[in-house]
C-alpha cells in the first residue's frame, strides 16, 4: 500500500508540473507560484481514499495482474482527478459553511491575502480535471464517457448540497423538516455519488466497460454511500474522538443526521419537545440533553440493527453480480467501511 502511494504521489509531481505549464495560458512566477501553493495545501492532506480506490478497482478488475506502468500512470490520473473534484467541493464548500478548519489547519479562504479569492481558485481546481483528462485520455475511446461521468457527478454532488443548504437554513432551523427520506436525499447526491461510484465508474471505463450495462454497481455503491454517512452520522456522537481525529459537533451544528432523524421517528411527544429546544444550540447543557434523549431511545441499539440489514442487504447485491471481478471490487468497498471505527 505504502508503495501505491508513493506511485500515486509521483503522479501528482507529473500532473502538477503539466499544470504549471499549461501552453495555453502564459504564467507569471506570481501566478505559477499561486497555483502551486494552492494544490498543495487543497488537493494534498487528504486521506486519499477515493484516489487509490480508482486504481484497486482497476486492478482487481485486472484480476490481480500486474498493471503496466502506463496503466498505472492513467489510473492514477483518474484518482488524482478525483482527488481535484474533492478539493474543489471542500475548498467552495468551507466559504459556504463559513468553516474555520480543514484537514487539521485553516481553510483555504481563511489564509492570508486568499479571501473570497478562493471561489476563483476553486473553479481552477474545477477545470483543471478537464486538463488532466484532455492531456492524458483524449485519444482513448472511452474519453467522452468520462468527461460525461465526472460532469453527471458534479451535477448530483451540487444539487445534492443545495438541498442540504436550503433545508438547514441558519435562523430557520425547523427539525419538522428533517426525516429519513431527507438524510438518505442528501446523501445519496451530496456524497455517495462522488465518493462511492465515481472511483469505480472511472475504474471500470479504463477497462473497456459500458457504464449502462453496470446500473446494479452503481445501485449498491451508492448504498454503501449511504450506510457510510449513517457510520459518521453515528461516530460524531458516539465514536471515540481519539480514534476519529475530532470532536463531533452534528448536535450543535444543526445538521441532518441519521442519528436526530432516527430521534424524531421514535420518539413521543415530550421527548420531541426535548429535542426542538435542544438540538442545534452551542451550549454543553443542551448538548448534553440531546444525547440523553438518545441513549433513552436507545439509538445505539437502532444503529447497530440498522448497520446488520444494511450489510446484509449490501452482500447479497454484490452476490448477485455475474461478474466475479466487479463482485471483488464491490466487496474491498465494503470491507474497508464494515464496523469502521474512524
Amino acid at each position: 500500500m505504502t508503495d501505491l502511494k508513493t506511485r500515486f504521489l509521483q503522479v501528482y509531481s507529473v500532473l502538477k508540473s503539466e499544470l504549471l505549464n499549461d501552453p495555453d495560458f502564459e504564467f507569471t512566477d506570481d501566478s505559477r507560484h499561486w497555483v502551486e501553493r494552492m494544490l498543495d495545501y487543497n488537493v494534498l492532506g487528504g486521506k486519499l481514499n477515493r484516489g487509490l480506490s480508482v486504481v484497486d478497482s482497476y486492478k482487481l478488475l485486472k484480476l490481480g495482474k500486474e498493471l503496466t506502468d502506463d496503466e498505472m500512470f492513467l489510473a492514477c490520473s483518474l484518482g488524482w482527478c478525483i482527488e481535484w473534484l474533492q478539493s474543489y467541493f471542500l475548498v467552495l464548500d468551507d466559504i459556504m459553511d463559513g468553516s474555520h478548519t480543514r484537514r487539521g489547519q485553516p481553510c483555504w479562504f481563511r489564509m492570508p491575502k486568499v479571501g473570497m479569492i478562493a471561489v476563483n481558485d476553486g473553479l481552477i481546481l474545477r477545470n483543471h480535471i478537464s486538463r488532466i483528462l484532455k492531456k492524458h485520455f483524449k485519444g482513448k475511446p472511452y474519453y467522452v464517457d468520462l468527461l460525461d461521468l465526472f460532469n453527471e457527478v458534479e451535477f448530483q454532488t451540487t444539487h445534492g448540497q443545495m438541498i442540504d443548504l436550503i433545508t438547514t437554513l441558519v435562523g430557520e432551523k425547523d427539525l419538522s423538516k428533517y426525516s429519513l427520506s431527507l438524510h438518505r436525499r442528501i446523501v445519496q447526491y451530496k456524497t455517495a455519488y462522488y465518493s462511492f461510484y465515481l472511483p469505480v465508474a472511472c475504474a471500470l471505463l479504463m477497462f473497456g466497460e459500458n457504464l449502462d450495462n453496470h446500473v446494479n454497481v452503481k445501485e449498491t455503491l451508492l448504498e454503501m454511500g449511504i450506510y457510510f454517512q449513517v457510520q459518521d452520522d453515528y461516530l460524531d456522537c458516539f465514536g471515540d474522538p481519539e480514534t476519529i481525529g475530532k470532536i463531533g459537533t452534528d448536535i450543535e451544528d444543526f445538521k441532518c443526521s441519521w442519528l436526530v432523524v432516527k430521534a424524531l421517528e421514535l420518539c413521543n411527544e415530550d421527548q420531541k419537545k426535548t429535542l426542538y429546544e435542544n438540538y442545534g444550540k452551542d451550549d454543553p447543557v443542551c448538548v448534553a440533553k440531546v444525547k440523553e434523549l438518545y441513549e433513552a431511545l436507545k439509538l445505539q441499539d437502532a444503529y447497530l440493527e440498522y448497520e446488520r440489514t444494511s450489510y446484509e442487504k449490501i452482500t447479497n447485491s454484490i452476490e448477485a453480480h455475474p461478474s466475479k471481478a466487479v463482485q471483488a471490487v464491490l466487496k474491498s468497498f465494503l470491507e474497508k467501511i464494515y464496523k469502521r471505527q474512524e
